[in-house]
């Protein structure tokens, strides 16, 4: 059998914050409506069987977390921050969160501290020990040396460190992972000699298939269903009466569609927004040499028919304006007869880049969450609907704007003047 992972350090530990205090609001709610509640602090919602009361966000800490390419429709977000008093973001590349954030704590990169990862997600092959290769950067630290320092200024460090360096932590999370497979009975060296040798295989596990003890016995393995078996009308969905989600599969149309759907008489072109694959989302997205290998002038690729193409009188490499009510971004097109007309494809993950702060502002790159729809996918629920959405497009004319996406921060003094570098 595969082995036990390491825990993350604050998995079911003691002691932790707890805090039931609320005021009415609700203390989770789905994560795709976290700008509703900045727009709507106080408004009810219902998900999955249940009512959601969203509460009035004051502040918001992004750690290794762009919020600024995970999230649709950019404009919308940009109305939603002016609500928030305090935005942290910590990372160790210069992204449009850390652009929109108030305060931002430069993060090293993995290379630059010791940790432990996990050898594959899924399969569960291993520990893999991850070895500083140089100091931390400039002014950069880890997350932990970070948080430390913060706690420290609270007179709080013992409590969040829990009197342990960071590579204590490290073995200790190490060695709970070994006792842990102790008890299936598979031995992983001691810390000292795994950090040496760099990984620890787990043994192979038995061919596996979802669903199999169910299939071979389905009274005995029920599913986690009301009936325990699959069930095409559940009757527990019924019974929250949802107008967007009945107990049973149905076709409900769309806000949007295309090929005559509702909308489509304006903005007749439906934009995919898939995940690319020249990045890891929008991970590797600020490399000059990775953007080279399929960027078009620089900008994020519009694959289109060669028909939609025709009509619109744009040629393969040309810039084009893509826009919608929500907002409007420059890419390059390509021409491919892999698409059929109507349909447009932006890869999602591109790093947004506007022209400035205001609402409506072009995008510079190509960010497809520049256009897409910010609406809950049903009350049961309450997911992204990315790809809702329609477009028009028109070939660029004119000289395009520089791309704003990439670089770093701009230094001023307290006045706000830009601080002259010497060269």
């Amino acid at each position: 059998m595969p082995g036990a992972f390491p825990l993350n350090l604050d998995t079911g530990r003691e002691p932790k914050h707890v805090n039931d205090d609320y005021q009415g609001y609700s203390s989770v709610i789905p994560v795709a409506r976290a700008i509703d509640a900045l727009l709507e602090p106080g408004k009810e919602i219902n998900f999955n069987g249940h009512k959601v009361k969203l509460p009035p966000y004051k502040m918001g800490i992004f750690s290794g977390c762009n919020q600024w390419h995970r999230h649709q429709d950019r404009n919308r977000m940009k109305r939603a921050y002016l609500n928030v008093e305090t935005v942290v973001a910590v990372d160790y590349n210069w992204t449009a969160t850390c652009r929109f954030a108030d305060i931002v704590l430069p993060a090293c990169t993995p290379y630059e501290r010791n940790d432990l990862d996990a050898y594959g997600s899924y399969s569960n092959r291993g520990v893999i020990a991850m070895h500083k290769l140089v100091d931390p950067l400039y002014h950069s630290r880890s997350d932990f040396d970070i948080w430390h320092a913060f706690s420290r200024r609270l007179g709080r460090d013992q409590e969040y460190s829990r009197a342990k360096t960071e590579m204590q932590w490290v073995e200790h999370l190490y060695e709970e992972c070994r006792a842990d497979n102790l008890k299936k009975d598979f031995f992983m060296p001691p810390f000292a000699e795994f950090w040496e040798k760099g990984y620890v295989i787990f043994p192979e596990g038995k061919p596996w298939v979802r669903h199999a003890d169910f299939r071979d016995d389905p009274e005995v393995n029920a599913l986690g269903t009301p009936s325990g078996f699959i069930e095409i009308y559940s009757r527990r969905i019924a019974r929250y009466e949802y107008d967007d989600c009945k107990g049973h599969p149905i076709w409900m149309e769309k806000i949007e569609r295309s090929h005559g759907g509702p909308g489509s008489d304006k903005y007749p072109l439906w934009l995919q927004s898939v995940h690319p694959d020249t990045r890891l989302h929008s991970q590797t997205c600020e490399s000059e040499e990775r953007r080279a290998v399929y960027t078009v002038q620089g900008r994020e690729p519009i694959y289109m028919s060669p028909e939609d193409a025709r009509e619109r009188g744009i040629e393969d490499g040309d810039l084009v304006r893509v826009h919608n009510d929500r907002g409007q971004l420059l890419a390059g097109a390509v021409v491919s007869d892999n698409f059929p007309p109507g349909i447009v494809r932006i890869q999602e993950g591109a790093w947004y880049g506007p022209t400035g702060p205001e609402i409506g502002a072009l995008d510079t790159y190509g960010d497809p969450n520049t256009l897409t729809l910010d609406v809950g996918t049903s009350d049961l629920a309450q997911g992204p609907s990315a790809n809702t959405c329609l477009v028009e497009m028109e070939k660029f004319t004119g000289t395009p704007p520089p791309v704003t996406s990439f670089g770093g921060p701009i230094e001023v003094t307290p006045s706000g003047q830009p601080v002259a570098r010497e060269h």
